[in-house]
C-alpha cells in the first residue's frame, strides 16, 4: 500500500471532516486514478466515509444539533435506497463517469452554496420534496460508494431548512446512515472473496483516522467554514476532471 496514497486519503478526510463531511467521493476518485480494482472501492471508501464521520455525528447529536423529527422524512427512502444502490452491479466506465460527473456536480454546488437563517422546512412543498430529496441522494450514493451529504447540504441551504450548525449536524447523520446502508449492499455484491482484497487496504483506514480527527479541530475552533469549503470544492473539482479526462 503506497504511503502517498494513505495521506492523500488522509488530506482529503481533514478537508471534509473540517466542513461536516466525510470524503467517500474524493476517496472513491483517488482509488480509481491508483488503479483499484473499481469492483470493491466503493467499499474501502464507505469504510473510510463510516469512520470520518461516526464522531462528528455523536458530537453533532450530544450538542442538540440533528433535530431527528424533522430529519427522518429525508431517511425515510434515502437508506433503503442507498442499500439498492450499492447491490447494483455497473461497468467500470459507466462508474468512472457518474463518479466524475457527481463529483463535478459537487464541487459546483459547495462553491455556490450559501449560508441559511433556517425554518424553510415550514413550506408545505417540502414535505413532499424530502423524501425524493432523500430518495434520489441515496440512491446515488450507493451506487458509487458515497455518504450523499455533499449532495443534501446545497440542498437544505437552498431550501432555508435550518441554521448552518444544524444543517451539518443533519449531513453528517445521514452520511453515517447512507454509508453503512450502501456498505451493506456493497458488501453483498463484491462476495466474501474479495473480503481480504479490501482488508489490504487497511493504512487508509489510519489515515483517514488521523485526518478527520484533526479536520473536526481545525473546522470547530481554527479555520474559516467558508475558507475550508472552498478549497474543498476546488479539489473536488479538480479530481472530477482528472476522471472525466481518463
Amino acid at each position: 500500500m503506497p504511503f502517498a496514497l494513505a495521506l492523500a486519503f488522509g488530506i482529503t478526510a481533514l478537508l471534509y471532516a473540517s466542513v461536516g463531511f466525510g470524503g467517500g467521493s474524493t476517496y472513491n476518485a483517488l482509488l480509481v486514478l491508483a488503479g483499484t480494482d473499481y469492483r470493491i472501492l466503493p467499499a474501502i471508501a464507505l469504510i473510510c466515509n463510516i469512520i470520518v464521520v461516526a464522531g462528528g455525528s455523536w458530537r453533532y447529536a450530544r450538542e442538540g444539533c440533528v433535530p431527528w423529527a424533522r430529519l427522518w422524512p429525508i431517511l425515510l427512502l434515502s437508506a433503503p435506497l442507498a442499500w439498492l444502490g450499492g447491490r447494483i452491479a455497473i461497468e467500470r466506465d459507466h462508474f468512472v463517469l457518474i463518479l466524475g460527473l457527481s463529483l463535478l456536480v459537487a464541487a459546483i454546488l459547495m462553491l455556490t452554496q450559501r449560508e441559511s437563517e433556517g425554518q424553510g422546512d415550514h413550506d408545505p412543498r417540502w414535505r413532499w420534496a424530502a423524501p425524493l430529496t432523500g430518495a434520489g441522494v441515496g440512491l446515488l450514493s450507493g451506487l458509487v460508494g458515497i455518504g450523499g451529504g455533499i449532495f443534501l447540504a446545497p440542498v437544505l441551504h437552498l431550501a432555508r431548512w435550518a441554521p448552518p450548525r444544524v444543517i451539518a449536524g443533519s449531513a453528517s447523520v445521514f452520511i453515517l446512515i447512507n454509508s453503512l446502508a450502501g456498505l451493506a449492499g456493497q458488501a453483498s455484491k463484491i462476495g466474501s472473496d474479495r473480503i481480504g482484497d479490501v482488508a489490504a487496504y487497511w493504512p487508509l483506514v489510519l489515515g483517514v483516522l488521523v485526518g478527520g480527527q484533526i479536520g473536526s479541530l481545525l473546522g470547530a475552533r481554527i479555520l474559516p467554514p467558508r475558507l475550508i469549503r472552498i478549497a474543498t470544492a476546488l479539489l473536488i473539482a479538480y479530481v472530477a476532471i482528472r476522471l472525466l479526462l481518463i
